[in-house]
C-alpha cells in the first residue's frame, strides 16, 4: 500500500515508545487497507466523536488511527474497572471512571477529568451503541461544552476504507447549529454493518 495512504500530519514526536505504537497502528491499518485523512489539528484537550460506530472492529481500527497520529485516546468508563488490584491496568489503557450510580451527573465528571488533565482526547460514541438507533445521544456535545473544549470527528466510512479527521467544532451555545456541524462530517459514511447506521444526508 502507498505511503500516501498516511499522508495525514500527526502530532509532534512523542518518544521511541511512540514511535513503535505508531509503527504498529500504521502496520494495522495497511493489513486492513485503511486510509488515514485530515492532519492532527494540535490540539491537546478535545472530546472526540467516533462514527459510525457498528461493530467491535471499529474501536481496534480507531486505535491504530490514533496511533498513526500519536494521540492516547480516554474513554469513559464505570468506577470499578479503575478500582482492585488490575484497575492500573484499565486506568493505563485509557480509562476515564465515572461513577454511575445514585443518578451521578456524568457530563460534570467527564468535563472534571479535562480539567484536571494537562492533555486529554476523550472518545464518545454518539450512539451509544454498536445496533441501529435513528438518534444520537447528546452527552459528547454536553461534556465539550462543560469543559471548554473543542469537538473533533473522527469518521470511519467502510465505504471508502477512509479514516477521516474533521474538526474542531467550538461548542458555541446553539447546540442544534453545532450539532448539525458535527453531523455533517459523516454525511455518505457506511459503517461495517450498514443496517445498524442511520445514514446522514
Amino acid at each position: 500500500m502507498p505511503e500516501k495512504c498516511f499522508d495525514a500530519a500527526p502530532a509532534p514526536y512523542r518518544g521511541w515508545g511512540s514511535e513503535l505504537i505508531r509503527s504498529v497502528g500504521q502496520a494495522w491499518l495497511r493489513v486492513f487497507g485503511w486510509k488515514i485523512r485530515g492532519d492532527w489539528p494540535g490540539i491537546e484537550k478535545a472530546v472526540l466523536v467516533a462514527a459510525p460506530h457498528t461493530s467491535n472492529w471499529d474501536g481496534l481500527h480507531m486505535l491504530a488511527a490514533t496511533a498513526h497520529f500519536r494521540i492516547k485516546l480516554r474513554w469513559m468508563g464505570k468506577k470499578s474497572l479503575g478500582e482492585g488490584p488490575f484497575g492500573w491496568l484499565a486506568r493505563r489503557a485509557g480509562l476515564v471512571p465515572v461513577d454511575r450510580s445514585g443518578g451521578q451527573d456524568i457530563v460534570a465528571q467527564a468535563a472534571a477529568a479535562i480539567g484536571r488533565a494537562d492533555d486529554i482526547i476523550l472518545a464518545v460514541a454518539p450512539e451509544g451503541t454498536r445496533s441501529y438507533t435513528a438518534d444520537w445521544k447528546t452527552g459528547f456535545y454536553h461534556i465539550a461544552a462543560t469543559a471548554g473544549v473543542p469537538i473533533l470527528m473522527a469518521v470511519l466510512d467502510y465505504g471508502t476504507k477512509n479514516i477521516t479527521l474533521a474538526g474542531p467544532v467550538h461548542p458555541s451555545g446553539d447546540m442544534d447549529a453545532d450539532l448539525a456541524q458535527v453531523r455533517a462530517a459523516y454525511a455518505g459514511a457506511t459503517g461495517k454493518k450498514p443496517e445498524n447506521w442511520e445514514p446522514v444526508d
